[in-house]
């Protein structure tokens, strides 16, 4: 599962550090390029409901191996895209078994661990993630920069023809449930509690992204470090998601409510001293690392959600990569804005604030609404 999710992480990020060569070789801007990372995101977003629903009826094991093919082909595609818009199309279907599979894999490995060791194993899926931040970016990156997009493209889907192999290997055959269904799984949509923890990594997770996108601005224009400490800002991020996998782990084997708690009220915290220390290149790069510890929140929501949605669980766990995905997307776009307001580059710190406050805001929201009996939405 590591592996498999170490190619994921590692094709999601990569690209942007080699975006303004794939722009210069395809003859187009470097923001329509952009438009590619964009199409990947879109495909997360769609993919997780769709292919979670279509596959209801399959083992979870057959679902698994079904979406970690799409994703070989879909960087297979990557590599043979002749232009701009056919590679567009290749990484949204790339995109596509992104939730589904990060949703499937938790599952997975939650039913095959002792009940109170679930957190542990859930962020087992996410180890690969973490790891890709630190060792896969950086090294496919320098291999982009040297051999070119198209040839880290390649080395991602030979990392997911490796992946396959081993989850053939190792995964047991685990069938779907005697009643799972298309339209069972669309009953989670009536829980209230679902949508509140959607909500939740959906808006709180948005602080991290929003500090993430324009870190390297930051250290640039008003830390003013040199070029060169980039690099080591961005391993010391990665190292933070590390230890705050592990970390957030634990906290979610104690308690998922309590997990979400303790790190979106830490996340607040992280993202006012990023503000506050970004003219100091020693507590910047502190902040940062621990910054990366706010990953934790991905497996605590990842549990939240196994807990609330009852007999439709492969739907639920899929679209909390939606939701992190459109979290992905309203972090970034949040702090451009306060950034072309004129509020300084180091405003981003404040905007991460907010949302990480109103994610916990949220969160606190929901338990009150399903302390009281109002566990369902009107159908």
């Amino acid at each position: 599962m590591a592996v498999a999710t170490f190619a994921i992480g590692t094709g999601e990020f990569a690209l942007m550090a080699v975006l303004p060569d794939m722009a210069r070789t395809l003859g187009v801007s470097v923001p329509v390029a952009g438009h590619v990372i964009s199409a990947y995101a879109l495909g997360v977003v769609v993919g997780a409901p769709l292919i979670t629903i279509m596959g209801a009826g399959l083992s979870r094991r057959r679902l698994l191996l079904a979406l970690q093919v799409l994703f070989i082909m879909g960087n297979a595609a990557s590599v043979l895209a002749p232009g701009y818009r056919s590679l567009v199309y290749a990484r949204f279907m790339t995109g596509l078994p992104h939730g589904a599979f990060y949703g499937v894999a938790a599952l997975i490995m939650a039913a095959m661990a002792d009940p109170a060791r679930r957190g542990r194993a859930v962020a087992g899926v996410f180890v690969g993630l973490t790891v890709a931040h630190v060792v896969g970016v950086p090294l496919t990156t320098w291999g982009g920069q040297v051999l070119g997009w198209r040839a880290m493209y390649g080395v991602i889907t030979l990392m997911g023809v490796v992946a396959l192999g081993l989850l053939a290997r190792n995964v047991p055959e685990m069938a779907a449930g005697p009643a799972s269904s298309p339209l069972r799984e669309l009953g989670v949509l009536k829980r209230g509690p679902l949508w509140f923890t959607l909500a939740t990594g959906a808006i709180g997770f948005g602080g991290m992204f929003c500090i993430g996108s324009y870190m390297t601005g930051v250290l640039l224009t008003v830390t003013h470090v040199p070029a060169g400490v980039v690099p080591l800002a961005q391993s010391l991020w990665g190292v933070g998601m590390v230890a705050g996998n592990i970390a957030g782990s634990r906290l979610v084997d104690a308690s998922p409510v309590r997990a979400i708690a303790v790190i979106l009220a830490g996340s607040t915290l992280m993202s006012c001293l990023f503000a506050l220390c970004a003219g100091n290149m020693v507590a910047i790069l502190l902040v940062i690392s621990l910054m990366g510890g706010i990953i934790g929140l991905l497996p605590a929501l990842q549990a939240r959600l196994m807990d609330v949605a009852a007999d439709a669980q492969v739907l639920a766990a899929a679209l909390n990569h939606s939701a992190v995905n459109i979290a992905n997307a309203f972090g970034a776009w949040l702090g451009g804005a306060v950034i072309a307001a004129g509020y300084g580059m180091q405003s981003v710190g404040w905007a991460a604030a907010c949302l990480s406050a109103t994610g916990l805001a949220v969160f606190g929201l929901g338990i009150l609404v399903q302390r009281s009996g109002l566990r369902r939405l009107p159908a």
